[in-house]
Parts: structure tokens; sequence; C-alpha cells
């Protein structure tokens, strides 16, 4: 489904001025405000893939009001990370309904209603990004440093407990994507030169342990799987080539694990979830089409990334925005479509982080207007 030029130009123009009319006064970017079951929310994960793409693209302003939030939001319960590391250190690591949120009001608060909120990947995510954007900008981590160094201290006591994946699912296991988030958000804060001589010693042991269980527990045939001692695959695991940069692209495990990705998730252009995924019927999602292209560019195979665009591109509604999945007549489980649509309705569109991806495709490409990567 390839696009012309001229409606590429639009949609990426569109989701520049999409996200950032959308991004609230403290920072906070929403999920998708068309949405029941998002609305009025902020995702660390989501949010710092956001304001990674902003930051490509030379929005500099928006994508630093998101870290700016991110750091109010996380220094704001200083308390309750010093009573999480506390309690693991003491070996009595606090109940998973103690542990942080992964998504919080606009101003900052806790949700008030219940969520799969215990989650870990934002965290590193969110280090990741902030890293990778005064890196790209030549800016100045002051602002942030306090808020790393307390995301450091709650990841390196927490890493290696189970919790929700990226989709909110399975906090039984310990899933790849989120390992390979803490490992890029906390060598990031490492390289950063904000932490002190021992809790960057902590970090690396941390970055250290993460990467060996990867290994050891997290890959099966050569390739990543979906959470530790499993078999399925996730199209999340694209992200840990590029642009987190976990695995070198070069390596006989990134290439297998794209490798694998495209033979068992991607249909027609588009990148499945995972394939027992029966959410809205299972479709396939924009971002993850994304991600893939961002790892297929890593591997050299830039014909591959440009259609990964071009098909996530094709998914936008004439009004040009972007939805979190589409049909297509693709759907894994297509009788469980129709108990989502009554319970939350239509398929979040548009979704920020969809349009956002697209940006960060693109910037890495060096299509459309922007600064790369």
């Amino acid at each position: 489904m390839a696009l012309a030029t001229t409606d590429l130009g639009g949609l990426l123009a569109r989701s520049r001025d999409l996200i950032r009319s959308a991004q609230r006064p403290s920072g906070a970017y929403p999920a998708s405000e068309a949405f029941p079951a998002y609305r009025g929310y902020c995702w660390l994960r989501d949010g710092s893939f956001i304001a990674d793409a902003m930051s490509s693209v030379g929005e500099v302003d928006s994508a630093g009001a998101f870290f700016d939030w991110c750091a109010a939001t996380i220094e704001a319960r200083r308390e309750e990370i010093g009573q999480i590391v506390a309690a693991a250190r003491a070996g009595r690591p606090l109940p998973d309904r103690d542990m942080l949120p992964t998504r919080f009001r606009f101003d900052g608060r806790d949700g008030d209603d219940d969520w799969w909120d215990f989650q870990l990947d934002g965290y590193g995510t969110w280090m990741w990004a902030v890293v990778a954007h005064a890196r790209r900008h030549s800016l100045d981590l002051t602002p942030w440093a306090d808020a790393l160094r307390l995301t450091v201290d709650y990841l390196v006591s927490s890493w290696s407990r189970p919790c929700f994946d990226w989709w909110e699912e399975h906090d039984e296991h310990v899933h790849v994507s989120t390992l390979g988030c803490v490992i890029a958000g906390l060598r990031a804060a490492i390289d950063s030169g904000v932490l002190g001589p021992d809790q960057a010693v902590l970090a690396a042991d941390a970055v250290h342990g993460a990467r060996n269980l990867l290994r050891a527990r997290g890959v099966r045939d050569g390739h990543l799987v979906k959470w530790l001692d499993g078999d399925a695959l996730d199209g999340s695991l694209a992200a840990l080539v590029c642009p987190l940069e976990v695995l070198d692209p070069i390596s006989p495990l990134a290439v297998s694990t794209i490798a694998a990705i495209e033979s068992e998730l991607l249909a027609d252009g588009g990148v499945y979830r995972f394939r027992a995924d029966t959410f809205y019927g299972g479709g396939r999602w924009p971002l993850l089409t994304c991600f893939l292209g961002l790892a297929r560019h890593a591997l050299g195979d830039r014909d591959g990334a440009v259609a990964c665009l071009e098909w996530a591109a094709g998914t936008a509604t004439p009004e040009r925005d972007l939805p979190e999945q589409v049909d297509g007549g693709l759907l894994l489980a297509p009788a469980q479509r129709q108990e989502w649509l009554e319970r939350w309705g239509s398929v979040a569109t548009p979704l920020l982080w969809s349009h956002a991806m697209v940006l960060r495709l693109a910037a890495d490409l060096g299509i459309g207007e922007g600064s790369p990567r």
C-alpha cells in the first residue's frame, strides 16, 4: 500500500501537530483521549516512546516537557521508592499492589480505578529516552538527575520480579521486553554520568544480571522469546534491536529474532503482538510494524524498513488518524472482537504512540522534515 510522498508528508505533519496539541500543560502525553479505557492517563512507556519520537524530529521543548513531568512524578514518590528499596534489601519485598504504577493522571497523581499497574518497563524506558534526548540535543541532564537516581534505585531493587508486560498481561512471568527496557534504561543512566560511584556499580551489576538472565532463559531456537523459559514470540522484541539497542544489530541473536518475528507475526505488511492475542480479535499494530521497520533499518534492510513505514502510514483514517490496531480481515481471533467492541467501543483512534512511531521511523530513514535520531 505505497503512499504518495505528499500523503506521507501530510501524515507526518498531522502526527507532529496532534502530539503537540494533545500534550497537557503538565508535559504529560495522553495515550488516547478518544478511547474510554485510556482517557485521562499518561503511561511512562507510551509517553517515553512518544517523547523520543518528538525529540528525533526536533521538537525539543515538547520532549523536554514530558521528561520534566516524568521527573516530577517520580520525585513525588521518593518515600515510596525508599520503602520499596528497603523492603527488598531486607529480603521482604513489598507485594505487587504496593509497587509504583505505570500510568498516571496528567497532574502526576495515581489513578483511582483498578488497572494492571505493576510494570517495570516504563521506568527503564523513560531513563533511556531522556538520556538519548539530552545527548541528541547537547542538553544538561541536571534537571532530571535526581529522578534518574531514584529510578535506578527502584529498578536495581526490583528488576528481576515478575510483572505485567507491555500489554498489561501475564504478571506471573518475567518478560524479555521488560528486561530489555530495564537494561537500556540502567545502561543509559550509567553512561549519563549522574550516578555516584556506588550506585553506578549497583546499576552495572543489575545490567549484567539482566543480560545473563535474558540470554540464559529468554532465548529459544536462537531467537528471543516473549517471557523467560517460554517459546512464544512477541512483536515488542524488535525494539531490543532498535531503538533500545540492547542487541547488536549484526549479532546472530538480533538477526534470528527479527527473522522469527517476520516469519510468525508479520502478515500482509503488518505485525501482530503475539499469536495468542485476542484483544479486539488480535489485529496488526502500526506501532509494532514501525519497531520492526527500525530493526530492519538497523540490520541494513532499508527497503524493508520503508515497507513498514508505508504499511503503518496506510492504516490512517481519511482524517489522518492512526489507530492502535487494524482488522483488515486478518484477525487472529475474530470471534473475540465483538466482546471488546461492547466493552470499550471502537479501537483507540487516534493513538498517540502510533503517530509517534511513524514519526520516529520516518526520522530514522531521513524521510520528511526533522532531525535524524
